[in-house]
C-alpha cells in the first residue's frame, strides 16, 4: 500500500480570527551616489553610513558583467590591503570617491558630458563577504532611432 501524503493542521487554524499583518508603507530610501565630471565613483557621506562601509577598509575590487560591452553596473567587493588589483576609496570634503576616469570611459560612458547617477545594492559574494551593485542610470533620454525601419512594409489601402 502507498504512503499518502497527509497535511496536518495546526492549533492556530482552528480559530476564526486570523492575524493579518500590515505591510511597512514607507519604503526605504535607495543609497545613490554619482560619477563625478572627472571619473569618480562618489559616495556621500550619508551613503557611506547607509551601507556600513568600513572606513579602515578603504581598497575594493571593483568589476562588471563578463561579455557585456557597455557598463551597466559596476560591482565592488571589499578587498585587503596586501591584495593586488584593487582600488582605494579616497576621502574627499563631504564624500568618498574611487577614481575609474579610464576604465568607465573605454565602458562605454560618459562622464564629461553627462551626469551619471548610481543606486546601490547589497549582494552576497562569497561566505561572508556582502559586495555591493552599482546600477548605473542617467538623466538624459534615450536617443530616437533613426535607422532603416525593419520588417514588411505596410501596404497603402486602396480605395475604389
Amino acid at each position: 500500500m502507498k504512503a499518502k501524503q497527509i497535511r496536518f493542521f495546526s492549533p492556530d487554524e482552528n480559530s476564526e480570527e486570523t492575524k493579518k499583518v500590515k505591510k511597512s508603507t514607507v519604503k526605504a530610501e535607495p543609497i545613490k551616489g554619482y560619477v563625478s565630471a572627472a571619473g569618480k565613483l562618489v559616495f556621500p557621506d550619508k551613503a557611506i553610513a547607509q551601507i556600513g562601509l568600513d572606513p579602515e577598509n578603504k581598497r575594493f575590487k571593483i568589476g562588471t558583467q563578463e561579455g557585456k560591452r557597455k557598463i551597466k553596473s559596476l560591482f565592488l567587493i571589499p578587498g585587503t590591503e596586501g591584495e593586488e588589483e584593487t582600488f582605494e576609496l579616497s576621502k574627499g570634503a563631504k564624500s568618498h570617491s574611487i577614481s575609474l576616469a579610464y576604465i568607465l570611459q573605454k565602458g562605454g560612458i560618459d562622464y564629461a558630458k553627462e551626469k551619471h547617477e548610481f543606486i546601490v545594492k547589497p549582494f552576497d559574494y562569497e561566505a561572508g563577504i556582502t559586495g555591493f551593485e552599482l546600477k548605473l542610470s542617467t538623466d538624459a533620454p534615450k536617443p530616437e532611432y533613426t535607422g532603416k525601419p525593419r520588417g514588411r512594409r505596410r501596404q497603402a489601402s486602396v480605395s475604389e
